[in-house]
């Protein structure tokens, strides 16, 4: 809409959102194209969940270390 020649505030109208979240939103994501930022939204999911596989491998090693140990 804004490559159209639209002006700002009247695409903003159409899409019923605030200036104030058009802004936040520019800050977030940097300008980035729509592609990139789903991209960047999946890769973020898939290191969430990568993080939380990590951290119960974790957890089995401490209570196997623990169980070895005899300190039961």
């Amino acid at each position: 809409m804004l490559n159209a020649g639209k002006e700002l505030a009247a695409v903003l109208q159409a899409l019923e959102v605030s200036e104030a979240t058009y802004h936040r939103w520019r800050n977030q994501s940097g300008g980035m194209k729509s592609e990139e930022a789903k991209r960047l939204k999946l890769l973020e999911e898939e290191n969430r969940r990568l993080k939380e596989i990590v951290a119960k491998k974790e957890l089995d090693i401490r209570m196997l270390k623990h169980l070895t140990e005899g300190n039961w």
